[in-house]
């Protein structure tokens, strides 16, 4: 039996508030490198690991992830914007640190942190944390809660947040044990107040990359800007405040998919509500996925081959007056005793959700056909900060 004094220190009691702004700070001076080293192999192992720096938060413009987990967090009453400083410290140390296969300062579990595990993590900033006395002139235009729609069922356990964190990777551990770090990292400060966890298909049988099907067996995202190209970069990329230069807001929607009810549609049916073909999705006028949409085209009969109320007609920029959007979707089971739920998490990721999510959601809201089988339960928005340098964090122009 051991005594008080030999006891091994808890991780709140090795970091504490101190701790955290140290960690941050080792970031700059090597030592969170320290850590298991990298084992000798026989056969060269291809790094799939994104760097964490950059001018941008790096997961926004990368492939979904096949495993992912979204956590929103509340701040404490105590937690000032000094104190959401040290956390976004402490945050970067445990990001610079995970997503390079190490394990996080303090790690009570340092087995667990692999590379090329493609490791990602994202944080996000909520409306509330802008009301903190020295932030309300800080905002990003347009941050505010989206309005309810007619078509929502808005639930409180998966909906709003003043924090996010959403972590992926190819395998669902590291997902599991990054998120473990993070959270516990983060009471202090704040504490969870909803998750959601979902999982994504992007590779084909041949191992290349594809768009992903939602579980409606749509390929889901056709219409996305390409990352990286011009397109993409005014689509998403803020260009102000200042601080926020460089980051991005994401919408985060909880939908509820009718899966018993649209599969006693004809497949015909399925189609036509949503405009595209299930086995390509080729638009209705087209052969292949990124054919571009024919809104005018007829069949023998006279009849628009894409509906009046089609989903891909909608959301499609043309009639959005150009508005577009980056998406992205997670598909998830929430399972309950013998009742299981199934739906998407989609994601949305703009430079301004006023200007460009929110009519393109109202018009969806309005008329899409596929609101007969889909159902918002949650809702939350976001201010993604811009990435990082080596020896800078998250949020720095703003909490500095």
């Amino acid at each position: 039996m051991t005594g008080p004094s030999s006891r091994r220190p808890s991780r709140r009691q090795l970091l504490g508030y101190a701790g955290a702004a140290a960690a941050g700070a080792a970031v700059t001076g090597g030592t969170v490198a320290l850590g298991k080293e990298t084992p000798h192999a026989a056969e060269p192992v291809v790094a799939r690991d994104l760097s964490p720096y950059g001018d941008h938060q790096p997961a926004v413009a990368a492939a979904t992830p096949k495993h992912a987990e979204l956590v929103a967090l509340n701040l404490l009453g105590s937690t000032d914007r000094a104190a959401l400083g040290r956390l976004m410290r402490l945050w970067t140390a445990d990001i610079v640190a995970l997503t390079a296969g190490r394990p996080a300062p303090g790690d009570t579990a340092p087995e667990l942190a692999v590379p090329n595990a493609a490791l990602t993590v994202t944080v996000g900033l909520g409306p509330r944390v802008f009301t903190l006395p020295g932030l309300t002139t800080a905002k990003p235009r347009g941050l505010d809660a989206l309005p309810v729609m007619r078509h929502d069922r808005l639930l409180p356990a998966w909906s709003g947040g003043d924090l996010l964190i959403l972590v992926g990777a190819d395998d669902a551990v590291s997902v599991v044990h990054a998120v473990r770090r993070l959270v516990a990292d983060a009471a202090p400060f704040a504490k969870a107040v909803w998750r959601q966890t979902g999982f994504w298909n992007g590779t084909g049988p041949d191992g290349k990359p594809v768009t992903g099907r939602n579980l409606f067996g749509q390929v889901d995202g056709t219409g996305n800007p390409a990352a990286g190209s011009p397109e993409f970069g005014a689509t998403v990329w803020a260009t102000g405040p200042e601080w926020f230069t460089g980051g991005t807001t994401l919408v985060v929607r909880r939908i509820t998919m009718n899966l018993d009810t649209w599969d006693e549609l004809t497949r015909s049916e399925q189609e036509r509500a949503v405009g595209r073909k299930l086995s390509t999705g080729a638009p209705l006028n087209g052969t292949a996925e990124h054919d571009e949409l024919d809104l005018e085209a007829r069949d023998a009969d006279g009849r628009l081959l894409i509906a009046e109320n089609a989903h891909a007609r909608l959301s499609h920029h043309s009639v959005n007056d150009g508005r577009r959007i980056f998406r992205k979707g997670l598909n998830y089971v929430h399972d309950t005793g013998a009742t299981r739920e199934s739906g998407l998490i989609f994601l949305s990721y703009q430079a301004d959700v006023a200007g460009q999510f929110l009519p393109m959601l109202a018009r969806l809201d309005a008329a899409d056909a596929l609101n007969e089988w889909t159902t918002t339960i949650g809702s939350a928005v976001f201010a993604v900060p811009p990435g990082f340098r080596e020896g800078g964090w998250l949020a720095q122009r703003l909490l500095s």
